[in-house]
């Protein structure tokens, strides 16, 4: 190996090693530039948030569409003035709205930290408790489902296999008299 000589923080001089098929951040042959080709990354705590459809798998379609109509109704014959009904819809709709806004501003950081931590705290029990108990549990229970399959292929089979040949001569006819 030979290679192009540098000198480090103390004054000493080295030959800088030169592989064979290149550096391996920089390979000179194709078969390893394809391996080490690099992919974009796509990072999940960076995406971009669509500030325009917030319920994009539609989690609250059918609970919190909740409108004047659905609350408040007046039916045939039992209606309230017009401004009236019309103050009532305003109140109703632009109290909903800011209150959810104002509700927001004040828990809504805390709740999506205490949903965060519970759900951290979920996935952490399911990669690192359950499934490894799952798998530990499927693994032992195999030994197990051998030893019963063997059990009812030595025992169960021939006695219900006996019972079958005795039963299958029998015959049921039914008549039907007028």
């Amino acid at each position: 190996m030979s290679g192009t000589k540098y000198v480090d923080s103390e004054g000493f001089l080295y030959a800088a090693p030169i592989r064979e098929q290149g550096n391996i951040y920089k390979p000179n042959n194709k078969m390893m530039a394809d391996e080490l080709s690099e992919k974009p990354v796509h990072d999940v705590h960076t995406k971009e948030i669509d500030l325009v459809n917030r319920d994009p798998k539609h989690l609250n379609d059918d609970v919190v569409k909740i409108d004047f109509e659905d609350v408040i109704a007046e039916p045939e014959g039992t209606h309230s003035f017009d401004g009236i009904w019309k103050a009532s819809f305003t109140t109703f709709t632009v109290t909903k709205y800011w209150f959810y806004r104002l509700l927001s501003a004040i828990f809504g950081i805390p709740m999506a930290l205490i949903w965060g931590i519970y759900f951290a705290i979920l996935s952490f029990l399911h990669i690192w408790a359950v499934v490894p108990c799952i798998r530990s549990y499927l693994i032992e229970i195999q030994c197990i489902s051998r030893v019963y399959s063997i059990c009812i292929h030595t025992f169960c089979d021939p006695l219900f296999e006996a019972i079958g040949k005795m039963f299958s001569s029998i015959r049921a006819t039914v008549r039907k008299e007028i």
